[in-house]
């Protein structure tokens, strides 16, 4: 079994300030601020759930729902519910969507209208006077000056709040732009800033890494709005999340994101489809290496304890269920189904994984039998193999008994 389903989950963990040596001190009270995760519904049904306590449900009928897109793309199975391991004071993730038991795979759309999120009110956004044509024209004017100022204040004053975020990338700075079809995010300035950024000095790279925490520290009151998705949408696109150094970060991101109520996921997992292929595919990579790392780490002494961050891959997984969603509302999808096998996975004791699945359903543990999409075929066809001759074994012993008994 993973390591996430093994260790409890910290009400607080305290990691956050090490990707910022210079802000441990006097962060320490706002560390607390995280939002908590919010309790999913008791009556929300999760993919792969088990039904009464005398059911043991086969891995056979949880292949068949996923392994239909090895057969035919469009019948691919939704993302399955999150939970956290059984312990104390656990509250569990929301549920992405309805049961994926049932035989046709369930939009997302297909929400009822109570599930639909309400408009709340924007509050109004900072003014942000530069474009990307000024800002494409500060980055020119570098190479030839050396002088990095007006960069540096740029991602400064971008990076501090989600209110800045929005005012910087937001097409409308006075549109709500509370519509599925279109985030209101202006792709090519984000896409433009993104890929500027990793050649940067670190001190700016430094400074927008100490804006995202100061963010995702801030205290939290009642929902999200609108601005509040856009700016975990432009945060989730980071490409300094691929540096390990950062992954402390990049959790307690994953981590507000998965917790999430279902009506934002709505939003996200559509606006997520309209990313390009290119950006799709490199988010996918990050998480699934995030993932990967964190299970087997190059350098264990870079990450906090486990039992500090065992809430890492159940995160990680859920957002990566949001992607697998919005990839099957893409026809044809962005990438093929084969690119959120994990091969990492190949290596853990995936019977283990199972029997913790048909053992608990998705009540109580996590397992990587809640998320079939990420688990390769190779594998899925060995769990197959062994949980029929532990079948065929069981029914041997029954027959003799029922022989013996006679």
């Amino acid at each position: 079994m993973s390591e996430a389903g093994r260790v409890p989950s910290p009400a607080a963990p305290p990691e956050v300030a090490a990707a910022a040596p210079d802000e441990k001190k006097g962060k320490e009270p706002e560390r607390e601020k995280l939002p908590p995760i919010v309790s999913a519904g008791a009556g929300a049904a999760a993919g792969l759930d088990r039904g009464s306590k005398g059911q043991i449900s086969t891995f056979s009928s949880f292949i068949s729902t996923v392994n239909q897109k090895k057969e035919a793309t469009e019948n691919r199975s939704s993302p399955t519910h999150l939970v956290f391991p059984n312990i104390k004071n656990v509250r569990d993730l929301p549920p992405i969507c309805l049961d994926v038991r049932q035989k046709q795979r369930v939009s997302v759309d297909a929400l009822p209208s109570e599930m639909k999120a309400p408009v709340l009110s924007e509050s109004v956004l900072p003014n942000q006077s530069k474009t990307m044509k000024d800002f494409q024209e500060d980055i020119e004017k570098v190479k030839s000056s050396g002088d990095w100022k007006a960069v540096h204040d740029f991602y400064l004053t971008t990076f501090d709040s989600f209110p800045e975020l929005n005012a910087a990338f937001k097409k409308d700075a006075t549109a709500s732009f509370n519509t599925i079809e279109d985030s209101g995010i202006n792709a090519k300035f984000v896409n433009a800033v993104y890929d500027a950024l990793l050649n940067t000095p670190q001190d700016i790279q430094k400074t927008v890494l100490k804006g995202i925490i100061n963010s995702l520290l801030r205290e939290w009151k009642g929902p999200r709005t609108k601005d509040d998705l856009r700016a975990y949408f432009i945060l989730l696109q980071n490409p300094q999340f691929s540096n390990t150094s950062t992954y402390v970060i990049h959790a307690h991101l994953l981590r507000q994101i998965a917790a999430l109520v279902e009506a934002d996921h709505h939003f996200l997992v559509h606006w997520l489809k309209k990313l390009s292929q290119k950006r799709f595919k490199q988010l996918v990579e990050r998480l699934l290496q995030f993932i990967s790392l964190r299970l087997f780490p190059a350098k264990p002494e870079e990450f906090p304890p486990i039992t500090k961050c065992s809430w890492w891959i159940p995160s990680a997984s859920k957002v990566l269920a949001l992607l697998n969603t919005a990839n099957s509302l893409v026809h044809p999808p962005l990438i093929p189904y084969t690119d959120f096998y994990n091969s990492t996975l190949d290596h853990i004791d995936l019977m283990e994984e199972y029997h913790t699945w048909q053992s608990f359903g998705n009540s109580h543990r996590f397992s990587f039998c809640q998320y079939p999409f990420v688990i390769s075929i190779a594998a899925k066809k060995i769990i197959i193999q062994r949980d029929s001759e532990q079948q065929m074994i069981s029914i041997a012993r029954s027959r003799t008994k029922e022989l013996s008994d006679w």
